[in-house]
């Protein structure tokens, strides 16, 4: 389907710039009109240069979606008409134009899971499934509201995740500067002094003008040499799944960092599994969506290890205890909730606790990074002090009276 450049004119008057996919031009025109808009010229672009400008529907958009169709399908609204309304009162023109075709697939006899599934890159599979099971239980309303708590809750541990991540790698930059400008200005100034003096010079003031020296002289490969690792690394991971799969199971090692990662993936999978499962989607279904929901192959693979052992016979429990990623909590939760028939409640607690627990250890952790950065610049400045002022020390003990 191409897609157009249009500008089109609202009953105020006003102008409106925009792209949308269309047929042709009459259906481009039809489309238009039915969001109050009258056609004034176009012309077809290509998607590239029709994404360019293009605001993103972010999550945030999408919980505004989702609340707002919750309080209309809960009073009673019939979804058509509901759509209707929130097309109309949508400002986001891409998403705007993402209802006004939902709207036209449902009057066309098609569900609205099956309408959203057409838009995969906005409602993931995830999404849909969980629309699709509210179609079947008549529960649209409630998995409505709890697709908006849940986008509520990545949002925020979106956020906690890009604060352990963001102040370190500024602390580091900084750190990374201070060292680049002691070395390659304030370091040679000093070490000149010392060499003059005639002196032998000890092994740490060696070392010091020895990384001085790499500073100076090879400033260039220490800037590139990130820069191809970056590039290098990236190349590696998408030629080979298995270099993906070593890289996401490393990142779950790392030091401070790799735990809280953890738990933070064991929350987002506690969360959607409960969801679903509340929704009516089976066991089986649950744990193959929950693959591309995790966000991490190592986790993926126990995952899909686990549904392989439940349709061999074993209970969630024992399936999920073999995977040896899951820990004892987690473990005992799936217990408890298939003895009682309460696996969502049983992992929605395991989800609460993970949560409190993630946004504790990233407290500690940021607690910890600072004093760390701390020590290390005192060290590198009291290694740089001693490199210079042992040799002068050393001179001056000399000189007799």
């Amino acid at each position: 389907m191409p897609q157009y450049l249009y500008r089109a004119m609202d009953a105020g008057g006003q102008l409106t710039l925009g792209n949308m996919d269309a047929l042709n031009e009459p259906d481009l025109e039809l489309r238009l009109h039915r969001m109050e808009l009258d056609l004034i010229d176009c012309q077809v672009s290509r998607q590239k240069l029709a994404a360019i400008g293009r605001r993103d529907i972010t999550r945030k958009d999408l919980i505004n979606f989702c609340f707002q169709m919750e309080q209309l399908t809960g009073a009673g609204v019939p979804i058509l008409d509901g759509l209707n309304d929130l097309r109309d009162s949508m400002d986001h023109p891409r998403f705007r134009e993402i209802i006004t075709d939902l709207i036209e697939n449902i009057e066309g006899g098609l569900q609205l899971s099956a309408a959203l599934d057409a838009y995969p890159d906005v409602f993931d599979k995830t999404f849909t499934s969980l629309i699709t099971a509210g179609e079947r239980t008549g529960k649209i309303a409630e998995v409505f509201l709890n697709l908006s708590d849940s986008l509520k809750w990545q949002d925020e541990l979106a956020s906690q995740s890009r604060k352990i991540v963001m102040k370190p790698m500024f602390v580091g930059i900084v750190i990374l500067g201070v060292v680049a400008f002691l070395m390659i200005y304030l370091v040679p100034q000093l070490t000149a002094f010392i060499k003059n003096m005639g002196n032998e010079l000890p092994f740490h003031t060696k070392a010091l003008i020895f990384v001085s020296d790499i500073f100076i002289n090879y400033w260039y490969v220490l800037l590139a040499l990130p820069v191809a690792a970056f590039f290098g690394g990236r190349a590696w991971l998408a030629r080979s799944e298995d270099a993906r799969y070593r890289f996401d199971a490393f990142k779950l090692r790392i030091w401070m960092i790799g735990p809280v990662q953890h738990k933070i993936i064991l929350a987002r999978f506690a969360t959607f599994f409960a969801l679903m499962y509340g929704a009516g989607i089976t066991i089986l279904e649950c744990i193959r969506l929950s693959e591309g929901i995790v966000g991490n192959r190592m986790v993926a693979a126990g995952l899909r290890r686990a549904a392989q052992l439940i349709s061999e016979g074993q209970s969630v429990t024992a399936a999920f205890q073999n995977t040896g990623i899951f820990p004892p909590l987690v473990i005992r939760m799936l217990k408890v909730g298939e003895a009682t028939g309460a696996l969502d409640g049983a992992l929605r607690n395991v989800s609460y606790f993970y949560n409190r627990e993630v946004k504790e250890m990233i407290e500690k952790v940021q607690a910890m990074i600072e004093p760390a950065m701390t020590v290390v610049l005192g060290l590198l400045l009291g290694w740089i002090m001693l490199s210079v002022l042992g040799p002068i020390y050393d001179t001056i003990s000399k000189i007799r009276p």
